[in-house]
């Protein structure tokens, strides 16, 4: 390569900027005079170092802008003026200023004119621009197809290189079309640094235009066999892409894996070698490179994965683990071990590669580790146990991220073995755990509890120290599970509402659901606290009913309360009227006084109630009387763990339970109560604060503007009706269901009667992408034919869990749609999630629907959605 020059330092160019050459002629003399002519008489131009010490020395943004404005006039000054002499420096000043962040479009053309250059100092600087200033969006970037394929064909590699470089950062698929066939010749070309570039450029080639792989196949065969580690590498990407993107591809690449386990013993094996050492390690990049290969090639591959075994494991046991690049090897051959189908005894050892990765002082080697470990848990539950005081420990850790992966780490591992000491060290976690932890880590701790609970009495301590430790963090969801779970374990209810009394005594301004769950309970079960036999022998309660009323009053009272707690506890002393065997005067007169409540929520319970000691004396014992246990909507599968239900309760039977309707009312928080818009938007974006049912109302009164009816949320149907159908609503926090379209009769009105479904119809396939496939179970009510009940089955079929899953529909509004709570949130591989849908179709018009699924699979947030039109005729004829 002959020296450079700085171009306005010397009258010849660099190519000619030589001893004396006979090949020159009169004509190219005349053009180097001619330029130095023009350098004497043009003005030099600033130089690229003086303007950024010109920019450097600027004190204030409007400075800097002052001289890159004042700089850009000029440029524009001399590229008008079509000044080929200093064009190259201008465009460098320009480059500069382009990735400060000012505007640089202008010199675009200019790029192409440096491109088309004979000199080398020229086509440098011009292709660099055009890989900065042009992309395939731009149609000028077209201009510069034929000079990349001339100068592709130079016999200058460094100009071939230039050439390649350019063509991979900004090829549209037009181009590569044009110039693959010019990519692959170089591929075979016997200069090394060609044929690495050239093997990057048929990579981009490739994700631009998937159908050119043939081209590059013969080709990409013949690198595995080079001596030079960057072709080779180069080379194992390509193939990588290939394998990614097509399965023939895959296939015919499954013959080379014998190829790439030789090499990778080589580096292995191969001594001190100054070229490709790096912290004492042979090549690190290559090896990287070659052990992602080797997993792509070796998944569900049981013969690939069979010969590359024993190379894995001396991988894994000879690689130096005292040095970053160590670390990095032993990453990507655990991922291998995982993902391919080896022995188990390897799968040990690459846990316990993860599990030392957890005891070391980088964080970042920590955090992957965990998040590795969090994909294998599944895979191989049993390795991952051995470590799981190392990940306990974790949740110590001073990095939020590296907690948050440990705390899903630890539920991960919870089993029925382990449940006890498991719940023991989370629920210190969620003591001392900051509240952006303590929403999620409570629900959680619910929902393990509720799946490997020894047994009731422990399940109930389990709820119940959630609540005192999580406080005004505790979900909806745990509310309504903890209620569900007192009322269906009748034979520990004496028990809890002791434990609940002794809560509420103290002070709980800071645990809301905790003071909702004790007042309900007392209010459901306050004859057991008073008078039943205390069901704590060693520490006896003794209470009186001016005790309870007492705490009432101060819980009524109380600023610092929210509305929805003083529904609660409205309703729970109304009850407490038929418990109490007196002090009915006291609890009418606390009543009364909320009949004129600034709050409306309030102030209508207030008056209801008030009518439940006056005209309707009659109907109280029986419309307050104990509720019957609550029963939860399991899934058929509920034998497979995955299907598990999450505690949640299923809507509680009405029929001949009055009551029911006073307790739906205590849903309602104080902004519902204010908005008068009718509708919760399911498919549209806004934020309702439900995570676990989809929830729709209709308003009683007609369409306006500030109370509408339901919206149109299914796009092209057509949803026109002369009659809208009131829809009934589902309160997702205590799980009641109550008309919106109330008569004055409110006691009687908008019960659900849960009828039994023996009419089974075909199953549909409601939605099949990315390994998530939803199927709709469709059975009819016996006694009401215009009712449909649709199990939803979310099944996972891919082998990573899908986490925070959602799934939401909306009908057009001649129908009435409740949806009952899921089974979970996070559908395991091979698992599934259920949550059931009841339709009321009282038009008998053809079903429709559209569906919302989102969820979360290794890290990345999923949304989708699809239209449901293929229900069969006899889920609504």
């Amino acid at each position: 390569m002959w020296p450079y020059y700085e171009p306005e330092t010397s009258v010849l160019p660099p190519e000619l900027n030589r001893r004396f050459n006979p090949a020159f002629n009169m004509a190219a003399i005349r053009q180097v005079i001619n330029e130095a002519v023009e350098r004497v008489r043009m003005p030099t131009p600033m130089r690229l170092r003086d303007l950024i010490r010109q920019i450097r020395a600027a004190r204030t943004a409007a400075e800097e802008r002052a001289v890159i404005n004042k700089e850009c006039a000029y440029i524009r000054s001399t590229f008008r003026e079509e000044d080929s002499v200093w064009r190259c420096r201008n465009i460098a000043k320009l480059l500069y200023i382009h990735m400060l962040g000012y505007p640089a479009h202008f010199g675009q053309l200019e790029c192409l004119k440096l491109i088309a250059s004979p000199r080398f100092t020229d086509k440098r600087i011009g292709y660099l621009g055009a890989m900065l200033l042009l992309d395939e969006r731009q149609d000028v970037h077209l201009l510069i197809t034929n000079c990349l394929k001339n100068d592709l064909n130079s016999t200058t590699q460094f100009v071939v290189g230039l050439a390649l470089c350019t063509l991979g950062a900004i090829a549209s698929p037009e181009m590569s079309r044009d110039l693959a066939s010019e990519v692959e010749r170089l591929m075979k070309s016997p200069n090394a640094y060609i044929r690495k570039k050239a093997a990057l450029c048929a990579f981009r080639i490739i994700r631009k235009v998937p159908e050119l792989m043939e081209i590059f196949l013969p080709a990409t065969r013949s690198l595995l066999s080079e001596k030079n580690h960057g072709v080779l590498i180069t080379g194992v990407t390509l193939i990588t892409e290939m394998c990614e993107n097509s399965p023939d591809t895959l296939n015919h690449f499954k013959k080379i894996v014998p190829n790439l386990v030789r090499i990778l013993k080589n580096l292995i094996l191969a001594g001190y070698s100054p070229e490709h050492d790096v912290s004492g390690v042979s090549d690190p990049f290559l090896q990287v490179k070659i052990l992602r290969l080797l997993r792509i090639l070796g998944k569900n591959d049981a013969e690939a994965s069979e010969a590359m075994n024993d190379i894995l494991a001396q991988v894994a046991t000879n690689t130096e683990t005292s040095k970053n690049v160590g670390n990095t090897i032993l990453y990507e051959t655990v991922l291998s071990i995982m993902d391919i189908k080896s022995e188990s005894g390897l799968r040990v050892l690459a846990v316990n590669i993860l599990g030392r990765f957890l005891l070391n002082n980088d964080k970042n080697i920590r955090y992957v580790a965990l998040n590795t470990l969090l994909k294998t848990v599944y895979i191989d539950t049993s390795a991952v146990q051995r470590h799981r005081s190392t990940i306990l420990e974790c949740l110590k850790d001073p990095d939020v991220s590296i907690r948050r992966r440990a705390l899903e780490l630890s539920f991960a591992l919870v089993n029925t073995n382990n449940i006890r000491t498991m719940m023991k060290e989370l629920l210190v976690f969620l003591e001392k755990a900051d509240p952006e932890f303590k929403a999620q880590c409570s629900s959680s701790i619910v929902l393990s509890a509720e799946r490997f609970s020894p047994n009731k009495r422990w399940h109930l301590d389990t709820l119940l120290k959630v609540l005192v430790a999580a406080g005004n963090y505790v979900r909806d969801d745990v509310v309504s599970c903890t209620i569900q779970l007192i009322s269906e374990s009748t034979s520990q209810q004496g028990y809890i509402v002791e434990q609940l009394w002794r809560a509420l005594e103290r002070d709980t301004m800071d645990r809301q659901p905790l003071t909702q769950v004790a007042t309900w309970c007392i209010g459901e079960y306050g004859d057991l606290l008073l008078y039943g036999p205390s069901a704590s022998e060693d520490n006896p309660i003794r209470v009186t009913e001016e005790d309870v009323i007492c705490v009432y009053q101060r819980l009524l009272w109380s600023t610092q309360n929210t509305i929805v707690t003083k529904q609660y506890t409205l309703l729970s002393l109304t009850k407490l009227s038929t418990r109490f065997q007196s002090g009915n005067d006291k609890i009418r007169q606390i009543i009364d006084t909320f009949g004129s409540h600034l709050h409306i929520e309030l102030q209508q319970r207030g008056v209801e109630f008030s009518q439940l000691f006056r005209k309707y004396e009659h109907l109280r014992p029986a419309l307050l009387e104990r509720m019957p246990p609550m029963e939860t909507a399991r899934p058929a599968g509920a034998g497979n763990p995955s299907a598990m239900t999450n505690g949640e309760t299923e809507d509680m039977d009405a029929a001949g339970d009055e009551g029911n309707l006073l307790e739906g009312r205590k849903g309602f928080n104080e902004s519902e109560t204010q908005d008068s818009n009718a509708l919760l938007v399911l498919l549209g974006g806004a934020d309702t604060g439900e995570t676990e049912a989809t929830r729709q109302t209709e308003s009683s009164k007609p369409a306006s503007t500030d109370n509408q009816d339901l919206l149109d949320l299914l796009g092209g149907l057509d949803l026109s009706t002369s009659n809208p159908a009131p829809v009934t609503t589902i309160q997702n926090n205590n799980n009641i269901l109550f008309n919106t379209n109330q008569s004055s009769n409110f006691l009687v009105d908008g019960l659900l009667n849960s009828d039994p479904v023996v009419n089974s119809l075909p199953n549909i396939t409601a939605y099949e992408k990315n390994g998530l496939k939803i199927i709709f179970s469709l059975e009819r009510l016996p006694d009401n034919p215009n009712t449909t009940v649709i199990t939803m089955s979310a099944m996972n079929e891919t082998p990573n869990p899908l986490s925070e899953f959602l799934f939401q529909a909306a009908v057009p509004k001649t129908f009435q749609l409740q949806m009952l709570p899921p089974s979970g949130t996070v559908v395991a591989p091979a698992g599934q999630v259920t949550q059931v849908l009841r339709i009321t179709n009282p038009n008998r018009t053809a079903l429709r629907m559209r569906i919302r699924v989102s969820y979360s699979a290794g890290g990345v947030t999923v949304q989708d959605q699809a239209d449901v039109n293929n229900f069969p005729p006899e889920s609504w004829q």
